[in-house]
């Protein structure tokens, strides 16, 4: 490339994911005959399961391989649906869903739709990294809000009227949440999208964990408004991370729009993947993967207190997805270093905080408990060896 070939300028925003440079040297050490825990990885160690694999064959065996329409395959459109009123109470018209290449695509189509050059998005840091990129590959500006356990790492509506300014359009908040695993509660939601209905913005809500929640009542955002974005996904609690489907509910007026960009950016979401999703609601399934979930349960209650017994600070217990945000500041204040070592003389991989923002990450680390408890038992025990001999 020619040293004055164009880049857009934007791209000097829009970070790697660092963790991705551990993950490549896990490899490498494995591939070299190291034994290596993983615990940087937020992908369910669980295979798809079986029900939906064969709906996945059966659409192959049939040839049904040509393009759906953009907003997905009407058939799937009613699944969901029905998904949210057998499980929320809460009746959503299939008209207002869309299924996307995965819960990325979703993102992407809310923030195209709705971000002007310049417009703010409020978004908790620490938080999942893409969410903010998202944002500046339309031209917006993220703006990261620190938040701690105070919050339990969640946005608050007493911050949104702190930090809404005149060029603030939408506020983005997940739960359960990537990296701390915590939730925003009803009620709180709730308020949230009051005020911003109030400012004229809008509530962008990740939900892509639903289904992955062990203690505490919620629900969708759907059961207060039909003026939220809400993003959800196949990947996490279905096991259907490499497919690349997720869905959107989005507010009536932006069907319309929402459809034509759809058309335009992906055309429509992977068609034997919609196929498969079809039988991820079915009992058969539902009942594999809340077995599952008991699974990580134990896993994380496994976990949590394990790490506090090393030295690491965990305030706030996950209540939901399948990562524990820790501080280690009593332990060093260079997380990514500190990330490297541990991988590379204990054969244990994490993500550093780094990751998902700019609040104190040097002294905050994540663990994804996407591994039998057996794994974690023994990444436990190499840590605190580790740790013995610094």
């Amino acid at each position: 490339m020619s040293n004055n070939a164009p880049l857009a300028r934007r791209m000097a925003d829009i970070e790697p994911f660092h963790v991705m440079e551990l993950l490549a040297r896990a490899r490498e050490l494995e591939a070299a005959g190291r034994s290596i825990v993983h615990m940087e990885i937020g992908e369910p160690d669980f295979p798809t399961p079986g029900p939906i694999l064969r709906a996945g064959i059966k659409a192959l065996e049939k040839g049904e391989l040509y393009y759906t329409p953009a907003m997905g395959l009407p058939v799937l459109r009613r699944a969901i649906a029905e998904f949210y009123r057998s499980r929320y109470g809460v009746e959503v018209p299939p008209s207002r869903i869309l299924v996307t290449t995965g819960a990325s695509g979703a993102l992407m189509l809310a923030c195209a739709a709705l971000v002007n050059p310049g417009d703010e998005v409020l978004l908790a840091d620490p938080g999942y990294p893409c969410n903010r990129h998202f944002v500046r590959a339309m031209e917006g500006a993220p703006r990261a809000v620190p938040v701690d356990a105070a919050s339990d790492y969640q946005l608050t509506p007493e911050q949104l009227e702190r930090h809404w300014s005149a060029r603030t359009i939408a506020a983005l908040v997940a739960t359960p949440s990537n990296p701390t695993g915590t939730l925003v509660s009803t009620e709180r939601l709730s308020a949230m999208s009051e005020f911003a209905r109030e400012r004229g913005g809008t509530l962008i809500v990740d939900e892509i964990y639903h289904g992955l929640v062990y203690e505490g009542d919620y629900t969708t955002a759907l059961a207060f408004t039909d003026e939220a974005f809400v993003i959800n996904s196949f990947s996490k609690y279905f096991n259907m991370t490499g497919w690349r489907l997720g869905w959107m509910v989005a507010p009536e007026r932006y069907v319309r729009e929402l459809d034509k960009l759809a058309q335009n950016l992906f055309l429509a979401a992977p068609t034997p993947a919609q196929y498969a999703a079809l039988a991820a609601f079915e009992p058969e399934t539902i009942a594999i993967l809340e077995e599952r979930r008991a699974q990580f349960k134990a896993r994380r209650d496994y976990l949590v207190p394990a790490l506090r017994a090393l030295g690491f600070e965990i305030p706030v217990t996950p209540q939901g997805a399948f990562y524990i945000y820790a501080g280690c500041g009593k332990l060093t204040e260079d997380s990514f270093s500190f990330a490297r070592e541990l991988l590379e003389k204990a054969g244990v991989a994490i993500t550093p905080g780094i990751d998902f923002g700019a609040n104190a990450p040097g002294r905050h680390v994540r663990f994804a408990y996407t591994n039998s408890i057996e794994r974690l038992k023994e990444g436990v025990a190499r840590i605190a060896k580790f740790l013995n001999q610094k």
